[in-house]
This record gives structure tokens, sequence and C-alpha cells, in this order.
């Protein structure tokens, strides 16, 4: 093979700007703009048809919740249970408490078979540790199988969706990249390849075929892990995750600890409510399980690293935990009017939108200036929970690390509380919330406050002064009435202060 192997860039770049900085820029974006638009209305339009076909979808939508909630609280016991599970038919698991402890593992383990490329399935763990990356520092070239993340590697490019990574794309800008590209990976193009879908499907397929039937090592993610039997389970529409999980001899899966579920009954709840919320489809065209190994059929070696970075810590938080609910369908982007304008790479993470906003700053922490802003990439419009289909009330948690952010510190234990950890800056917020505390504690003092307020009323200026500019920039200040309500209860009702 010719040419330079490049892995796609570490996602969040180290200096990556803060939403605000990255939105604005998209949004001058009229291509990036339009093609979101267009695919995400699409996407939705069609999934509200396909929930509506579902009579006890709310039904669904809570035992999803309770199913996750329930295995979040008994994480430890579930874990343990799918670790002498997958010992038991033949698999060997592997305990990564960091990114870097789990790309030293998986390295490990490709070097160990000989091997010096890998075919990947779509797995969002492995872009969330930067797999790829650390594999080409080694040697390894890791490729993805995955048309839209194909798609994406090719570009040099970074996802933008949890399902569709390569959404921000259109078909003409796809055909120049197979055609620039595709020699200095393997297969080139066909000659005279043209922007039709079915064109650039058969492009990929001839391009990644001869990958398949080389490569003696696969590497996965997983939708779900039952406890009960060892099973993983990865669902997908086109087919390669199939070939990547059972040609290759060696079959390594990258997993969050969060994708377990307890037993074989709870995945028929999310094997409904997944195809219909990400995809639109009653059931998903290629559904793939596999228990250990087997001497007659797929890998002869199985391999299960399970990685933490960042989640025991993320459900310590009451509040916050609720985000590991996420089975990553993507119908929160998809209705999502922040999303629909900035688009995926604005988040600096890999997983974008809604759940990224409140998913991130917990997995990373909020010390980053793209951290510390993503609870703030949203208007709380509340659209991505009604259409959650594991009921995740991301406006609360967004106001939750909001609180955390202004609060400047990581979520701490103390004994058996979890607190805030106070931060030194951000007096002038906290000076503010002391004084409506005050203020809301001494009924007399807050009377003459308002009195006071309708009378200069006319008097208040249109924007705030110094850095409220920012804030009263892009908004109307709300005009104070002529009238306290107190004053006008008590010349309503007789004189009675029923409003105190």
């Amino acid at each position: 093979m010719s040419g330079t192997f490049v892995g796609m860039p570490v996602f969040p770049p180290p200096t990556h700007p803060a939403f605000p900085k990255a939105a604005h820029d998209a949004v001058n974006n009229q291509t990036l703009r339009g093609n979101l638009r267009h695919a995400t209305h699409t996407i939705r339009a069609k999934r509200e048809k396909a929930v509506t076909e579902v009579s006890d979808w709310a039904e669904l939508r809570e035992a999803g919740k309770r199913i996750k909630d329930h295995t979040l609280r008994h994480l430890d016991r579930y874990l343990v249970q799918l670790e002498e599970s997958v010992t038991a038919a033949g698999g060997t698991v592997h305990w990564a408490c960091d990114a870097d402890e789990a790309n030293r593992i998986v390295t490990r383990l490709v070097k160990e078979t000989g091997e010096s490329e890998v075919v990947k399935v779509k797995s969002m763990a492995t872009q969330e540790i930067g797999l790829n990356e650390a594999l080409e520092e080694e040697g390894i070239r890791a490729y993805e199988t995955d048309l839209a993340e194909l798609i994406v590697q090719l570009g040099k490019d970074r996802p933008s969706h949890i399902l569709v990574p390569a959404i921000h794309r259109n078909r003409g800008e796809i055909r120049d990249i197979f055609a620039r590209e595709m020699s200095e990976w393997g297969r080139p193009a066909p000659d005279g390849l043209t922007d039709t879908p079915a064109e650039l499907a058969d492009a990929a397929r001839l391009h990644l075929r001869e990958k398949f039937l080389r490569a003696k090592v696969g590497v996965s993610g997983a939708n779900f892990m039952i406890a009960e039997t060892g099973t993983l389970v990865v669902v997908e529409s086109e087919g390669n995750g199939r070939m990547c999980l059972t040609l290759p001899e060696t079959l390594i899966s990258v997993v969050g600890i969060e994708k377990i579920l307890p037993t074989w009954q709870d995945l028929e709840v999310f094997l409904q409510t997944l195809p219909r919320s990400s995809t639109a489809e009653r059931m998903n065209p290629y559904t793939s399980m596999w228990t250990g190994t087997s001497d007659e059929d797929g890998p002869r070696a199985f391999h299960l690293v399970l990685i933490d970075n960042g989640r025991t810590d993320t459900l310590a938080d009451e509040v916050g935990r609720q985000a590991l609910r996420c089975i990553r369908c993507s119908a929160c982007l998809n209705v999502c009017p922040v999303y629909e304008r900035a688009g995926g790479h604005a988040y600096g993470s890999v997983y974008p939108g809604p759940i990224g906003a409140i998913l991130s700053p917990q997995l990373r922490g909020t010390a980053s200036e793209i951290d510390a802003s993503l609870p703030y990439a949203s208007s709380l419009c509340g659209a991505c929970y009604e259409v959650c289909p594991v009921a995740i009330d991301i406006p609360e948690v967004l106001v939750h690390l909001r609180e955390r952010v202004v609060q400047g510190g990581p979520v701490v234990r103390e004994g058996n509380k979890v607190v805030l950890k106070p931060a030194k800056g951000h007096a002038a917020e906290r000076a503010a919330m002391r004084a409506a505390r005050w203020a809301f504690a001494h009924p007399g003092a807050l009377r003459t406050g308002q009195r006071l307020a309708s009378r200069t009323r006319r008097l208040h200026p249109r924007t705030l002064p110094g850095p409220g500019k920012a804030w009263s920039g892009t908004r109307e200040l709300p005009q104070v009435p002529a009238e306290p309500f107190r004053d006008w209860w008590q010349r309503t009702n007789g004189g009675k202060d029923g409003a105190k």
C-alpha cells in the first residue's frame, strides 16, 4: 500500500475553543447548516412515525429507564457476574480505569497476534479513548468499516453525529473524498465515480472487502452486554459489523461499563426502542450476538476490555448519573435546535448534541474551556427529554452541571455524601446569589425593593452595563410592572395581605 497512514484527529483537539466560539464559526457555514437541516428533519420525521406505531411506547420507555437505573444501582454485582459469564464461555476480561490503560491493553493484545492491522466495527468507546491514534503510534493500522466512519476516516475528519458520523457531508463531498483518498488506503475508487448513493456504496463495498478477507484481528464496541450469559450485542444497518465480528481469528471488544444489562429478558425492551429511536426502523437489519468463543465458528480468541474512564465518578452524582442510561440512539440530536445549527464538531467531543453536553463534562471534568461551556449549549427547550427512549432528563442535568461550573469544581465524595467543590473564581455570581438569598429571607426588604423598582422603572436601562452587556445583548430585559404583585393583591382583596 502506498501513502502515509493517517488516523482520525484526536477528539477534542488540545486547543478546542469553547462552544460559543466553535458554534459561531459553524453557523456561518451555509453548506453545513443545509446538510444538517435536511438530515435531522428527515430522520426525526421518520422516527415520529415509527414510534407512533407502538401502542405501549410510554410503557417501554419507562421500562428501559427502570432497567437502566436498577443496573446502575447494582453495577458492581452485575459487572462481576458478566466477567464470570464471559470467562466461562471462553473469553478473557480486561479492566481499564482510563483511556491510557485501555489503549495499552488493546495494543498489547494486537501485538501478541503478530498482526499490524485491524478492522473495526463502528465504536464510540474506541473514539472516546483515541484508540486509532494509540494503535497508529505503535505501527498498527486501524480500518473503519462502517460506511459513515469510513468517510470520516478517509477525509481525515471527525465524527459529528452519534448515528451518522458523516452527517455534515453531502454526496458530492463524499464522492470527492473517495476519488481522492481511497487509493492511499487500499483499493482505489472506480473511474468515473458519480455521487449516486448506489455507486458510492458499491465503491465502499469493494474497498472494504479486501480488508475483511485479509484481517486477522477485529475490534468492536457493543450496544449491550448481558451479565446473565456473557453475551455481547451489536446492532447495525449495513452488515459490515457482522463481517468484523465473524471473520477475524481474534476479536477485541472495548465497551464502557454502563452498557451492561442483567438478563436476556431486559434486552427485549431495548431491541424495540433503539431501532425506532435511531434509524426509525422496526428492527435493526443486522443484530449480532456472541458469547465467548467456539471451535466451530467465529473468532478463536475473544477479549473484552471494560473501560471506566470517568464513569464511576459520573455514577457518584445522583443527578448526573442518569446520563449513563444513554443507549446512543441519537434521537436527542435530531430534535435539538442548537445541534441543528451548530453541528457536532462544535461540541469538541465524540458525543455531540444534548447527550454530549451532559456526558462529556462528567467523563472529562469541567476544567477545560470546552467542557465548562457545554452545559450552556442548550436552550433548555426540553425536546431532548421528550424523545429520549430511556427518559434521561437532559435539561435537569444541564442545569445541575451549570451549577457545578459556577461553583467551579468537580463532584467530590465527603463521607457518604457527594458535594460540589467550591471554586475560588466566579465571585460576581456567588455575590448575586447571596444577595438574592438574603432578600428572599427578609420579606420587608423584598417588599421595599419591589416598590422602589416599580416607581423607578422608567429610569431602568434597556441593556445591562459591564459584564452584563453580553447577556442583555441577545435578550430583552423584562419590564418591571407598574405595581408590585403584593400591592395589587392588597388593593383587589380588601386590604387582606394574602401574599406574605
